[in-house]
């Protein structure tokens, strides 16, 4: 008799701890929902070397352009390893409009990567591009299925 009362002790604090662990159907409003941030990255078609050239990102979020982003940095490198740019703050020039201006050296395949941020939505894009004409192996890596724009979400450490 004293086993099957301990055995309903049990079964009944049992119960009770796992229903006080239960999710509220209100719950998920308590959290703050986050609003995917998105970059376009605007690259102009012709590329020159030896003269300064801009790229055009426009972050949005809620449909609704970002000026003041939390951050907004980039990375560029080139395919052949000749130009390896460390992250560098993108300059805001208004409306959610930021700016990326260099000058390149050589003709090639180079990647932007972007990192943004905002309201706790963060991106990582990355782009191809050209400076100039490429070569058939700079054109055959492309076609082989490099990295292409992506966006996606992870985490930031600045």
């Amino acid at each position: 008799m004293i086993l099957k009362g301990r055995m309903f002790i049990t079964v009944l604090l049992s119960v009770l701890l796992l229903s006080a662990c239960s999710a509220s159907p209100e719950a998920a409003d308590r959290y703050v929902k986050e609003i995917p941030l998105m970059a376009e990255v605007n690259i102009p078609d012709v590329l020159s070397v030896q003269q300064p050239e801009t790229i055009e990102i426009i972050l949005t979020q809620d449909g609704k352009r970002v000026p003041g982003a939390d951050f907004v940095h980039y990375e560029l490198w080139s395919h052949d390893g000749s130009l390896r740019d460390p992250m560098t703050d993108a300059v805001e020039v208004g409306d959610g409009v930021y700016t990326v201006t260099k000058t390149f050296d050589k003709e090639g395949l180079y990647f932007i990567k972007l990192h943004s941020g905002n309201n706790g939505s963060i991106i990582i894009p990355q782009k191809p591009f050209a400076v100039g004409k490429l070569t058939e192996a700079e054109l055959a890596y492309l076609e082989a299925g490099t990295p292409t724009f992506q966006e996606g979400t992870a985490e930031h450490h600045h």
